[in-house]
């Protein structure tokens, strides 16, 4: 549990950062692909790749993924018919008999009617969740952290020893 509080002031912290909004908001759209597969198969390895190559923010991602598990969980009721329907598909049969006996692929478990419609419904999220997440952000820095930095309780907040003892210990040791 500590490490999930420790995981949400990171995530805080970042979002105080001059880190762009582009990185982290492309770590916690990634972290729907990241939720919404299985743990060890080939689509959360891809994108694992994917964010170490385009350097997106691995915190943010693995943040996301987190909580992004527990609405996957939710959706299965809806993943189910969505990959029930395409597996079922004639027109699609080749392909799914292709996959099967190609080495590697059937390590997607695209057999499987609840992952193949939860990674449907992860494409179709990740690039609006992308948008969302960018301008949820913006508005974040730019009105909530304003406002709280012209605050009169942030400024005698600041102007404490503890304040200045906490940011020497996190000066030090990365707190």
């Amino acid at each position: 549990m500590t490490l999930l509080i420790k995981q949400i002031i990171n995530f805080i912290r970042l979002l105080h950062s001059d880190t762009g909004q582009n990185q982290v908001a492309a770590g916690l759209a990634f972290g729907v692909f990241l939720g919404f597969a299985p743990f060890l198969s080939i689509q959360t390895l891809l994108v694992l790749f994917i964010i170490f190559i385009f350097r997106v923010q691995l915190g943010a991602a693995f943040l996301s993924a987190f909580f992004f598990k527990f609405v996957a969980y939710l959706l299965d009721p809806v993943a189910d018919p969505i990959g029930r329907s395409l597996l079922e598909n004639e027109s699609l049969r080749p392909l799914w008999t292709y996959m099967f006996n190609v080495p590697l692929l059937p390590m997607t478990r695209f057999n499987n009617s609840i992952v193949l419609g939860s990674f449907m419904i992860s494409i179709i999220l990740c690039p609006i969740l992308y948008y969302v997440f960018k301008i949820l952000i913006i508005k974040y820095q730019t009105t909530l952290v304003k406002k709280v930095e012209s605050s009169k309780a942030w400024k005698a907040l600041k102007a404490t020893k503890l304040h200045d003892w906490y940011t020497k210990y996190n000066d030090l040791y990365g707190g």
